[in-house]
């Protein structure tokens, strides 16, 4: 949903934290999409191996696994911080100031307690895999060509943080416009009106969008 959001900012510690992790957040989503373009490649190449010489790329599967958690979970944080998640806009949308404020931090509260739990089991998950004193460190590897699984699932816990310090900075900005309900809040996404809306995206569309 590019462009559906607008996110808001100023002078505030709040917001200078909000523009700081949103550099980190689209240095990830960069990698995320790097991880897709690059699987593709290895398509092409594996399956013009197997046409041409019938020697598809070894491992074609393992580094399929290896690059999910790229793909699923690196970009997540990013897509928070600018609404592009899947959200009830028609619902949310039709509250209005304090109202408002506190369904979404209520909400972005119940999503920060299942991303600690997450972090702890996705944490708990790559200490199973990881080990000092075995050989890359593994305990277990790939089935084709034994790549070591622990980076993969180390990349989960990693994301899930990131996207916890977003939720807190925005459990913050939304407490912040509960006290102050008369002044625009910044470092969370708001939904615009259609004509903003509208806009934004023909922005978006011609190339202009920062």
């Amino acid at each position: 949903m590019a462009g559906s959001s607008l996110v808001l900012s100023d002078d505030s510690r709040l917001s200078i934290l909000d523009q700081h992790l949103y550099k980190l957040e689209s240095f990830l989503a960069l990698i995320s999409g790097l991880a897709v373009f690059s699987l593709m490649v290895m398509a092409v190449v594996s399956v013009g191996g197997r046409n041409i010489a019938n020697a598809p790329l070894p491992g074609y599967v393992d580094w399929i696994e290896q690059a999910m958690p790229l793909i699923a979970f690196m970009g997540i944080s990013y897509a928070q911080r600018d609404g592009g998640h899947i959200r009830m806009d028609m619902f949310v949308g039709a509250l209005k100031g304090r109202t408002l404020y506190i369904v979404e931090f209520v909400t972005t509260a119940v999503i920060l307690a299942l991303i600690v739990l997450l972090i702890w089991g996705s944490w708990a998950h790559f200490a199973r895999s990881f080990d000092y004193g075995a050989p890359l460190w593994s305990r277990d590897s790939s089935i084709d060509i034994s790549i070591p699984l622990w980076p993969a699932k180390l990349l989960a816990p990693v994301a899930f943080s990131v996207l916890c310090i977003r939720l807190f900075l925005q459990l913050c900005a939304y407490g912040r416009a509960i006290r102050h309900p008369d002044q625009p809040p910044i470092a969370v996404p708001l939904i615009p009106d259609a004509a903003t809306q509208a806009a934004m995206e023909a922005e978006h569309v011609s190339g202009h969008d920062n």
